[in-house]
């Protein structure tokens, strides 16, 4: 599947640039989810900068993450 997350780097501005499993590179804007539900968390800088990588979607050390396709799709190619 092409929305497969292999990497993951926080950037400022609560963006995230991806490279998904064909090699794609993308870059995701969280801010618009951060005034909802369990996204509000990551609006405090260090809890957003732990993104990870897990189970082929960006996660956060407090349990949140996102769908890879949602991460896909809505993001920008770059």
């Amino acid at each position: 599947m092409i929305w497969e997350v292999k990497t993951v780097v926080p950037l400022d501005d609560y963006k995230l640039m991806l490279t998904f499993e064909n090699n794609e590179k993308r870059c995701y804007d969280v801010k618009p989810l951060l005034e909802t539900g369990v996204f509000k968390s990551l609006k405090e800088p260090k809890t957003f900068k732990s993104a990870r990588v897990c189970f082929d979607t960006v996660a956060w050390n407090n349990d949140v993450d996102i769908a890879p396709e949602t991460l896909y799709y809505d993001s920008v190619k770059v």
